[in-house]
């Protein structure tokens, strides 16, 4: 699932910078005084209603789950989030094809040896293959299950805070169920950008639901356990694992 370009954090806080100056030059005297009020009420609004919700969030960051989550959109999927602090994770993106050997689109395992990529079983290969992945190859693959992780939502959201008071918008909540999760959301406009965003999170903690104003795709929770299996953050059962030092051509181990 792509990440809508307004959602990256550095950029809303360009458009907070901007705005600010924007909303400032041409004024004097008593509509300086009245616009820094409106504009430091509704900030402090804005960023008492973030800071409930990713509290919320947050809360939870150091608690194992597993949720499944499915997308919308011209490339549905389904989606597994696994986590195991302090060390372990786990991501399955099935894609919207049919996979073969049980396997999956992208599958990312991180556990206390390294962060994995594997590619299931396909053609003739009768097993896995898990490529072992350098600190700069991690940081591009994680980019791929970033916008699922609580941690994602909860920088931007305090950036946003910001831009959105600035730019007069209000942060307001709302309430939803889901496949019989209840959830607490905010909603919100980004200044530039037609139509209303909702992040959503369940009563334990963790995103439940996100739609992005002005994309097609959305993904919304499907299940939820707060156990679970070991054997998610472990490479799949005889997995070939493939490493790539710096300026070497890839070695193979069982």
């Amino acid at each position: 699932m792509a990440l809508a370009p307004f959602l990256r954090p550095r950029r809303v806080s360009a458009v907070a910078a901007a705005a600010l100056v924007m909303g400032t030059v041409g004024l004097s005297g008593c509509s300086v005084v009245k616009t820094i009020e409106r504009v430091k009420q509704d900030v402090q609004g804005n960023r008492a209603t973030i800071d409930t919700f990713t509290g919320k969030i947050q809360s939870s960051e150091a608690t194992p789950f597993e949720a499944t989550y499915v997308t919308t959109g011209s490339s549905p999927a389904t989606v597994v989030y696994a986590v195991e602090p302090p060390q372990g994770l786990a991501f399955t993106d099935s894609g919207s094809g049919p996979t073969t050997g049980g396997g999956a689109g992208v599958h990312i395992v991180v556990n206390p040896s390294g962060e994995y990529s594997c590619t299931p079983p396909s053609g003739s290969d009768a097993t896995w293959s898990c490529q072992k992945l350098g600190k700069a190859t991690a940081t591009a693959e994680n980019e791929i299950f970033d916008f699922y992780t609580p941690a994602h939502w909860v920088g931007f959201l305090k950036d946003f805070s910001l831009a959105a008071g600035i730019a007069g918008d209000k942060v307001t909540t709302s309430d939803m169920t889901v496949n019989g999760f209840s959830m607490n959301c905010v909603d919100f406009v980004a200044p530039g950008v037609a139509g209303t965003s909702t992040i959503c999170t369940t009563a334990q903690g963790i995103l439940g639901y996100v739609r992005v104003a002005s994309d097609a795709t959305s993904f919304e929770i499907q299940s939820y356990s707060a156990s679970p299996p070991s054997s998610l953050f472990q490479l799949p059962p005889g997995a070939t694992v493939v490493t790539t030092p710096a300026g070497t051509s890839p070695v193979s181990s069982s």
